[in-house]
Formats: C-alpha cells, sequence, structure tokens
C-alpha cells in the first residue's frame, strides 16, 4: 500500500525472467555511510559511474500542503453554502409566520412543530447532500488530470489516474451536509421556541428578534477580527495562518450588515425628497432579510480577488523568474563521465561559455539541501536577483569567500545574511563560507546553496558535471542541438532549449491552480443564486411595504426599477467591501500561508483590471437576480396590491 501507483516489487531472479534479462543490473543503491577501511567504490568497479542522489524533499509534508490549500478552499466554500441555507431557511421561516401561528392556535405542541421542522430539513439536507456528492464526483473526475500532473511535475508524487470513491467519503459528504444544516437551521428554530403565540404572524416580532441576534453577530465579528488581528502579530506556523485567514473571513461577513445598516441610514439622513429618503430607509429594512445570500457574495468574491491576486503574482514572478534563471540558451546532458569530457572539448570555440550543472546532495542543519558548484560568468551577475545581498557579493562567491543561500533553506533554517555556513564533507569550520545573499527560488521545496566551481571541485572531486548550460547567438541554437544529437547519439531530451523548459515549467504552474479557479468560479455562481433565490422570496413578503407607497402615487413601473437599483446598490457595497477583503486575504496567502507551506514569500501585485471585471460580473449578477422579481412586480394587476389593504394582517 506505501508502493507509488503501477509499481511492482518481487525477488530479483524472477524480475530477470520476466524482463528477459539474462544477465546484469540496471542500476545497484549504496549506502552513504560505508566503514572507514572499504575501499572506495571507483577501485572496485571503475567502470562503473557513481551518480549522487538528487536533493530529495518529504513529499508527503509537501503534497500534504498542497491537499491543505484545498482543504482550505473547500472549507470556504462549505462556509458560503452556509450563509446562502442560513439566509434561505430564515426566508422560509418567515413566509410560515402565519401558518406557525395558525397551527399552534388549534393545538399543535410548539415542540411538534420543532421536530416536523427539524425532520423536513434533514430530508432536504440529505437529497442536497446526495445531490452534491453526485456533482462533486464529476468535478473530480474532469479535475483529476490536472490535480494528478501537478503534484507529478511539481512535488514528483506519482498519482493514480483513476477515481477511487470510498464509502467513508459518502458517509463524510452526508454527514457535513447534515452538520451544515444544523448549524444554518439553529437560529430559526430557537427563535420559534422562544417567541410567544400571538406574536409569531406579527413582523415586529420578528424584527426584534432579528435585531437581538445582530447584536450578538456584531459582537461575533469584533471578536473574531481582533483574533485575526492577534494572529498577525503574533502567529506561527501553517495552522496559525489557516486560524487566520478564517477569522479575518468570517469576522468580515459577519460585519457586512451592520456596515450597511450604519451606511443606508448615514444616506436616509441626508435624502432631500420623501421619496429618496423612502428608498433608503426601505433598502435598510431589507438588509436582514438579504443579510445572508450578500455574505455569500462578499465570500465568494473576497476569495476570487484574493486567490486571482495571489496566482497572478506568483505567474508574474514566476514569469519573471524563469528569465533570470534560465538565462543559457541551450543546456545538454551528457550520458557519462567520458562522453562530459568530449562534450566539453567538442563545444570549445563552438559558444561563448559553457556553464557546467554540478550539484551534491546532503543535509545542512538538519534541512536537505543541494550544493551547487556554478563557474564564475557574467550570466549569473546579469540576470540573478537577491532578496538580501552584500555588496560584491559575485566577487566575493568567485573568490571563495561566501557563498549564497535560496530563501527556503534561509527560512527553514533560520539563518541570516553574514552568517558562516559549513558546507565541507565534514561539516568543520575549516570549510565555513560567509553568507553573501539569499536568491528567490520560486516552486523548489529544496534548500540550495552555490559556491564558486574550484571550491566544490576541493570540496567534493568525486563529483563530475555531466549537464551543461550553453550561452551562444539565438539563431545558431537549433544548428548546434542537431550537432550534438547526431555526434553523440543524444535524445532530445538530453538537449533542451531554453524555450521547452520555459513552457514545461508554465505548463506545470497553470495546472497547479486549475482546482482553485474551478472553486472559484463555483463559489460566485452559488452566491449569484443565493441572491436570486432571496429577492424572489422577498417579492411575495414585501407586498405590504409596497402596496402603501404605490397607493400614494408610485407607479409599478418605478417601484420595479427601485428593487433593481437597490440590488445593485447592495451588489456595488458588497463588492467594495470584497475588494478590501480580497486583498488582506492575498496578503496572508502570500507572506503567511505559503511562507509556511512552501518556504518562499512573493511579492505582491495588484491587477485592478481584473478587479474590476470581477466587479462589474458581481453587478451583472445582482442585476440580473433582480429582473426577474422586478418584472413580476410591474405584472402584478392593481387588484393584488389593493388587496393588502382588505387583508393585511
Amino acid at each position: 500500500p506505501l508502493l507509488a501507483p503501477n509499481t511492482a516489487v518481487m525477488d530479483i531472479a524472477v524480475a530477470q525472467e520476466l524482463l528477459d534479462v539474462d544477465a546484469g543490473l540496471t542500476r545497484l543503491m549504496v549506502d552513504p555511510q560505508q566503514p572507514l577501511v572499504q575501499v572506495s567504490l571507483a577501485q572496485i568497479a571503475p567502470h562503473l559511474q557513481l551518480t549522487p542522489p538528487e536533493a530529495g524533499a518529504d513529499v508527503a509534508r509537501l503534497t500534504g500542503s498542497f491537499h491543505l490549500n484545498l482543504t482550505a478552499f473547500g472549507l470556504l466554500a462549505f462556509a458560503v453554502g452556509i450563509f446562502v441555507v442560513h439566509g434561505a431557511i430564515g426566508l422560509a421561516f418567515e413566509q410560515r409566520r402565519g401558518m406557525i401561528r395558525t397551527l399552534r392556535a388549534l393545538g399543535v405542541p410548539l415542540r411538534r412543530l420543532v421536530v416536523v421542522q427539524t425532520l423536513e430539513l434533514l430530508c432536504l439536507a440529505l437529497i442536497a447532500g446526495a445531490v452534491g456528492m453526485c456533482g462533486g464526483y464529476l468535478m473530480a473526475a474532469a479535475l483529476l488530470p490536472d490535480v494528478a500532473a501537478t503534484l507529478r511535475g511539481l512535488y514528483g508524487a506519482d498519482v493514480s489516474g483513476s477515481l477511487h470513491l470510498r464509502p467513508v467519503w459518502w458517509l463524510s459528504g452526508f454527514a457535513i451536509a447534515l452538520l451544515g444544516t444544523g448549524l444554518a437551521a439553529a437560529a430559526g428554530l430557537w427563535q420559534v421556541l422562544r417567541m410567544p403565540l400571538l406574536a409569531a404572524a406579527r413582523s415586529r416580532a420578528w424584527a426584534l428578534a432579528s435585531r437581538r441576534a445582530a447584536r450578538w453577530q456584531a459582537g461575533a465579528a469584533l471578536a473574531l477580527l481582533a483574533l485575526a488581528a492577534v494572529l498577525t502579530g503574533f502567529g506561527t506556523g501553517l495552522m496559525a495562518g489557516f486560524v487566520l485567514l478564517a477569522a479575518l473571513l468570517v469576522g468580515a461577513a459577519l460585519a457586512l450588515p451592520l456596515a450597511l445598516d450604519q451606511t443606508l441610514a448615514l444616506l436616509a439622513g441626508r435624502a432631500k425628497t420623501a421619496t429618496v429618503a423612502w428608498f433608503w430607509a426601505d433598502t435598510r429594512q431589507q438588509v436582514p432579510g438579504l443579510s445572508l445570500a450578500l455574505m455569500a457574495l462578499l465570500l465568494a468574491m473576497a476569495a476570487n480577488i484574493g486567490v486571482s491576486t495571489m496566482v497572478s503574482s506568483f505567474r508574474q514572478t514566476f514569469v519573471g523568474f524563469l528569465d533570470q534563471r534560465l538565462a543559457a540558451e541551450l543546456y545538454v546532458s551528457a550520458q557519462n563521465a567520458g562522453q562530459a569530457a568530449d562534450l566539453q572539448r567538442f563545444l570549445e570555440g563552438r559558444v561563448d561559455a559553457v556553464l557546467p550543472v554540478q550539484s551534491v546532495s546532503r543535509p545542512l542543519m538538519g534541512v536537505p539541501v543541494a550544493i551547487y558548484g556554478n563557474r564564475p560568468h557574467a550570466t549569473y551577475r546579469d540576470n540573478w536577483q537577491f532578496l538580501q545581498a552584500v555588496p560584491d557579493v559575485w566577487q566575493r562567491v568567485a573568490e571563495g569567500k561566501a557563498l549564497i543561500v535560496n530563501e527556503q533553506l534561509f527560512r527553514r533554517a533560520g539563518l541570516q545574511l553574514g552568517q558562516k555556513l559549513a558546507i565541507g564533507p565534514d561539516q568543520t569550520l575549516g570549510n565555513s563560507l560567509q553568507i553573501a545573499g539569499i536568491y528567490g527560488d520560486y516552486g523548489n521545496p529544496v534548500g540550495q546553496v552555490v559556491i564558486t566551481e574550484d571550491l566544490f571541485k576541493q570540496l567534493y572531486p568525486e563529483v563530475v558535471a555531466q549537464r551543461f548550460g550553453l550561452r551562444l547567438d539565438p539563431s545558431q541554437v537549433s544548428i548546434l542541438r542537431g550537432d550534438l544529437m547526431k555526434r553523440f547519439d543524444l535524445s532530445e531530451s538530453n538537449v533542451i532549449d531554453q524555450a521547452q523548459i520555459k513552457a514545461l515549467s508554465l505548463a506545470v504552474f497553470e495546472r497547479t491552480f486549475t482546482v482553485t479557479a474551478a472553486l472559484n468560479v463555483l463559489t460566485l455562481a452559488v452566491a449569484g443564486f443565493a441572491i436570486l433565490m432571496s429577492l424572489l422570496t422577498l417579492a411575495g413578503l414585501r407586498l405590504p411595504q409596497l402596496a402603501p407607497v404605490w397607493a400614494l402615487g408610485v407607479t409599478r413601473a418605478r417601484l420595479a426599477g427601485f428593487e433593481v437599483l437597490r440590488a445593485v446598490i447592495l451588489a456595488a457595497f458588497t463588492s467594495l467591501m470584497a475588494l478590501g477583503l480580497g486583498l488582506l486575504l492575498a496578503w496572508v496567502l502570500l507572506a503567511v500561508i505559503n511562507v509556511e507551506a512552501f518556504g518562499w514569500r512573493l511579492p505582491m501585485d495588484v491587477f485592478p483590471a481584473q478587479y474590476a471585471r470581477l466587479g462589474a460580473l458581481a453587478l451583472m449578477a445582482a442585476l440580473l437576480a433582480a429582473l426577474w422579481p422586478a418584472w413580476r412586480l410591474v405584472r402584478r394587476s392593481p387588484a393584488d396590491l389593493l388587496q393588502v389593504f382588505s387583508n393585511e394582517r
């Protein structure tokens, strides 16, 4: 069960028979810890090639970070769903006020009413859970190839290409559906239990109950935002980062109705005409009914802004990073040490520079590290950018007096600029060099140290460079590539040009965020649907408020226009709050989550065009959601509005 997919382990004799290999072995694994009296492998088998292991990392930890990010976005979608369901249940109870009063007056016990409504909600939750599980399975099947490619390309983890749905996942899915429904319905059921018999049908009683709940909600929002502020200053670790993220998102969502209420009260106080004053006051009255849908919209938009800012910042930085690090026009890999020597002799005079890529893997300060020996050249001085560095950093490295490290090692080992680091085989002080610079190494989970080539050969003479970066005229790349493949019998994978490596790296990058993009679209669509359902539900409840205004001379068409304008204004205000919240979310993802999960911090850039496009989509969604209720209002007959005065409660 711990083997990688598509892997079989068996006795060597049986394997040779099945593979039709008469004699010989493909490779041998050598224990790095050998007895002191042991003769070196080069003397025992000089014809064999000793290849140092590549610098590795804890794949389980790295893929665990990836899974944790997916889990976080899944929880965000769950939170949006809870707000939507909570709003729908609240509006359903609002519609049933008269029915609850009538049933209680007829002698139906209150507890029985609550039990029946609870069972009704549970049945609906099970149906919704089944539909959600089927939809999730289809989404997972569509996204699995990109996820597998991400884990394989970014982390080196082999993932099976088939989808397995375990029974425990079905059970957990239904449990989540029931739990979410229970959380969403708790407040509404509690209000029904606490409300006196004759108060159940009066709007004022429900409004007072909602106002009491709003005070608790405001207190919870302040507490969560205070917790987020404390964690920003004093929190450490990945889990603290996710708690900060949750506190910030939920706290801001809970604060949205209060912010809307105070803003609308201020606007109503500054109204110049009675109609405008009524519009702002009526909009303020509708906030409780729409608050949950607006919270869902706030979370969905903030997640879109935050994640798109993170991804775009990452992409912009990553493309620039590739341009800096992949400066050589051609990369060639020899098949053995002898061929590597022949390659270097062949390339003399044919290229501007030959830059060997040679490294050795070993632990430093408890962290797996790859130590590289770079040949001094202007390629590095002109292209590499440092996060921190001393003056004349490359000169000091070339003289063998200093080294540079990547950001991952710098953060994980708690290093400081100017600190000495022992990089020799025996890690003695005699092999210690001063850290002269820290460079960004985006996308690489492994720590790196770079020293000069001469010092590397002194410390690790057994390592022979077999991969080289070649600097030459770009117009000569295809010609030289063909010559190398023909003369040395090299495959295409052994001679790669810069454009191929960049294309492969960017392809892996694009796959990495396919899942998060899908979740963003899903949450935004759910939030838009929630606004539509809330407006449709409120449309039937608002006749008693709209009929007197119509009777005073405001036409149905104008009232419908007010309804559309109200939805757009509320969506616009929510979008403004979502912009600030989304930028905070992006900062947390880049400066906290990314650093703790992967070991590097990305610069944060802003993208106004993306935010404007998302805001326009939100306003369009609110406009479309309001058109149907507004159209129904225009189509209502005057008799429906007049009937309000005859049987209004």
